[in-house]
């Protein structure tokens, strides 16, 4: 057992290799062992391109992967996708024994490549090192376990839990949390804010990770206030902006831009615009305001994490009052950064 932890320790770091540029998929890795002697490693490097199975197994030939044994830190495919299965790839190989840290929940995989590989006499372990397999593709897992986006919500707040002055673009923060915020975003598929954050703070909302996929931009604009605010930079700029609206003028989708895509929403309820992205595969969504959307998706659905950033600053009676959920909000698995006179604190929200 000591000896396949150590193993799946590198099949780990081989799969963190591929950070921002898996996107809808997991980031997998594997190393292949015979006689206590590494072989290879391999890793899922990018949307599309071989898995971390594959990877690995084509740096050898047939004679090194003869009776070899593969540690990777999710179940193997059994299904064809962007690639063919890799359980045929690894039966075709004649590898002894597969370790498999995390059997993968997406429904089309769990538990399918662990039997065909079993079903072929190769020796099958899972559950090695399994919960710090799961928590490096949290949102991942988290999508395929309850059909649902992992939701996180963000503010950056003064001393006195205000998020701007009434009307303005007020920073609040230092330049090391406008660092740690830009590259946070990179984790996630999709940054949502409300129209008044679009108007008044004219945001990019861009991330200085280097990623083939940057996040989705989503603006919630029932009114379609935008319309009056076609200057802005998430209207005219080449990333993707996806508007949530009720106005039946923006629905028709009168931006002359491709990269946006404007979705008619039929209730009033925020759930309608998650329930669309997880229809869409959308696994993960970073909340960034204003207090006003943030209150109604803290109070209509399930949120996974909060996320606060606090300066020391007060900005009065002029100040615009951040979050206030209408209920009482415990979090567990605190975090707390400091970020020179600036404090993060992060916490989770768990399912009842």
């Amino acid at each position: 057992m000591e000896k396949d932890n150590f193993y799946m320790n590198l099949a780990l770091k081989e799969a963190k290799k591929g950070r921002y540029q898996t996107w809808k998929n997991p980031m997998v890795g594997a190393v292949i062992v015979k006689n206590n002697h590494i072989l290879a490693t391999g890793y899922h490097h990018h949307y599309g391109q071989n898995h971390a199975e594959r990877d690995a197994i084509s740096k050898l030939t047939p004679e090194q992967l003869f009776n070899s044994t593969l540690y990777v830190t999710l179940e193997p495919c059994n299904h064809y996708g962007k690639q063919p299965p890799c359980s045929d790839l690894i039966i075709k190989s004649r590898i002894k024994r597969v370790v498999i840290a995390q059997v993968d929940p997406h429904k089309l995989v769990t538990g399918k490549g662990i039997a065909k590989l079993k079903n072929a006499g190769i020796q099958v372990t899972t559950g090695v090192l399994a919960d710090e397999a799961s928590e490096l593709n949290k949102f991942y897992s988290y999508f395929y376990q309850h059909d649902f986006p992992w939701v996180a919500v963000k503010e950056a707040t003064s001393l006195d839990n205000k998020v701007a002055i009434h009307g303005q673009r007020t920073p609040i923060t230092n330049q090391a949390v406008y660092q740690q915020v830009h590259s946070e975003r990179a984790d996630y598929q999709a940054v949502m804010i409300g129209s008044t954050t679009a108007i008044i703070d004219n945001p990019i909302l861009g991330t200085n990770i280097k990623s083939d996929y940057p996040p989705i931009r989503i603006i919630i604009d029932r009114r379609g206030r935008l319309l009056n605010h076609l200057h802005l930079n998430l209207l005219s700029d080449t990333n993707s902006t996806w508007i949530f609206t009720q106005n039946e003028q923006m629905a028709e989708n009168c931006f002359n831009n491709p990269k946006i895509e404007v979705i008619h929403l039929e209730t009033e309820k925020i759930q309608e615009v998650f329930n669309y992205l997880s229809k869409k595969g959308i696994q993960s969504v970073y909340v960034e305001g204003g207090p006003t959307l943030e209150k109604a998706i803290m109070n209509e659905i399930f949120v996974n994490e909060v996320i606060k950033y606090t300066a020391p600053i007060f900005l009065g009676d002029e100040g615009v009052t951040g979050l206030v959920p209408n209920e009482t909000v415990h979090l567990t698995n605190i975090k707390r950064t400091i970020l020179g006179d600036n404090e993060r604190i992060a916490g989770e929200l768990k399912h009842v």
